[in-house]
């Protein structure tokens, strides 16, 4: 995995034993979300202009609440990011996300996240470096059905 790390641009890629159509499922299906993304629930219908909604695990708190900006599944997903979850990053503008899945040989895909339009957002910057966990727990479920442990 690749990370290249600036103010206002992060960038993630990493290689993944499963299908294009794989990847696109597990970015977008509630279910295989929770076990990659902190337990997170998500909401939405994927349809641009639409509200993309992260809950907590028991629903009770709203932990993002951002807008479809473009989907073209199973390749690309576009979405605001703005975490609520903190009261600092919640007073910060939002983000944006990029997800590119690109199919390869072998039963490979390329996934490439882009988190940018970060810089008026420093405390969001240094917290979505978390991303690095998320994409190694997104490989780690499509490729052997488990979870990676937690992490501090």
């Amino acid at each position: 995995m690749t990370t290249e790390t600036a103010t206002s641009t992060q960038v993630y890629q990493l290689y993944i034993r499963a299908s294009q159509e794989q990847v696109w499922d597990a970015i977008t299906n509630p279910e295989i979300v929770a076990k990659f993304f902190h337990g997170a629930r998500v909401e939405s219908t994927y349809e641009v202009g639409t509200q993309l909604r992260s809950l907590s695990p028991d629903g009770s708190d709203v932990w993002g609440d951002n807008t479809i900006l473009e989907c073209d599944p199973p390749r690309r997903l576009v979405h605001t990011w703005r975490s609520l979850y903190d009261p600092e990053l919640a007073d910060e503008p939002e983000s944006r996300v990029t997800w590119e899945i690109e199919a390869q040989e072998e039963g490979l895909s390329l996934l490439t996240l882009v988190h940018d339009r970060l810089d008026q957002s420093p405390k969001t910057a240094e917290r979505v470096k978390g991303w690095t966990y998320i994409l190694s727990n997104l490989k780690t479920v499509l490729e052997t059905g488990e979870s990676l442990p937690p992490v501090a």
